[in-house]
């Protein structure tokens, strides 16, 4: 711990990152819950991001308090973009893929985000990969396989649905990590609060559209209470809550101790998708876990140090 935190604000950080790590990982468990009502991917998410849209064009209005200069064209461009790819494409694909394959094995694969943007960076940026780094990228595959391995046990002839659901999930990670390098292109300069309100926006705005293209209006008043119900608790637990609570973590303890304490995802995801999914828990999953979890920090370490 810094010298310069003090006791209760390190306890309030990590309060708040641990909390912010369960709230993002409940909503795989939240999304499957939802879906037992025969409601498709392209409606669970657009009603989540309308029912989330004011909230993060007021995050936007309160994250122009304190902010230097305006935004210009190009940024606006920046916002856009980074909406249509880390929260509009990267949430479509992971809701798609939840279709198919277990809550938990969706969080091992999304996890596997900053793997994805230390390959894209060595392969487009020209950023060199240490041994050290391999060495942990395989380690982080080999949990994957691991894991769908399981998910292919349990699912008896139906291994066609966990390749898809996988695939998909995958994508998803791949275009969170493009939102991520983009991001840090643009972050130093706009500042974090701004540029993540605006992009959520933005992403708003591109699901509601889909879902206006692909689905009649009267669906939305067809939907039972439930529904409603689940995806309220969606919003405020697992989209605006999260967002604002590992904000708060950062400021109070730094980005280090709360990227740390996001290992915990994974295994959250996998224990609530036990308890209340009844999906089924075999030491493939504990081991597949354990790598990727395992690879993950250490390439996380490797990047900070880089």
């Amino acid at each position: 711990m810094s010298r310069s935190i003090s006791s209760s604000t390190y306890k309030a950080g990590i309060l708040f990152a641990l909390l912010g790590a369960v709230g993002f990982s409940f909503k795989a468990i939240l999304v499957k819950l939802v879906y037992r009502y025969g409601v498709d991917a392209e409606t669970v998410l657009g009603m989540r991001m309308a029912l989330a849209l004011p909230c993060y064009l007021l995050l936007g209005l309160f994250a122009r308090q304190g902010q230097r200069g305006a935004m210009s064209g190009r940024d606006w461009l920046w916002m856009i973009w980074l909406g249509f790819t880390g929260y509009y494409l990267s949430s479509y694909l992971d809701f798609l893929g939840l279709n198919h394959i277990s809550a938990g094995l969706e969080r091992l694969i999304l996890f596997l985000y900053p793997t994805m943007v230390i390959v894209i960076s060595a392969l487009f940026l020209k950023k060199p990969l240490t041994a050290k780094t391999v060495a942990a990228l395989a380690l982080c595959y080999a949990g994957i396989a691991l894991a769908v391995g399981h998910d292919f046990s349990v699912s008896g002839e139906a291994g066609h649905e966990v390749l898809l659901g996988s695939a998909l999930v995958f994508a998803g990670a791949i275009a969170y990590a493009l939102y991520l390098i983009g991001n840090g292109m643009v972050v130093g300069r706009l500042g974090a609060l701004r540029v993540t309100a605006w992009a959520s926006s933005f992403a708003c705005l591109f699901s509601v559209a889909q879902f206006l293209a692909l689905r009649p209006v009267d669906l939305l008043y067809q939907q039972p209470w439930q529904v409603w119900a689940i995806i309220l608790v969606m919003v405020a637990v697992s989209t605006v809550a999260p967002v604002w609570m590992v904000s708060e973590a950062i400021r109070r303890i730094g980005a280090g101790p709360v990227s740390m304490t996001s290992t915990m995802g994974p295994v959250i995801t996998i224990a609530l998708g036990w308890m209340i999914l009844d999906e089924p828990f075999g030491w493939n999953q504990f081991w597949g876990a354990v790598l990727v979890i395992g690879g993950v920090w250490v390439v996380s370490r490797q990047k900070k140090r880089g």
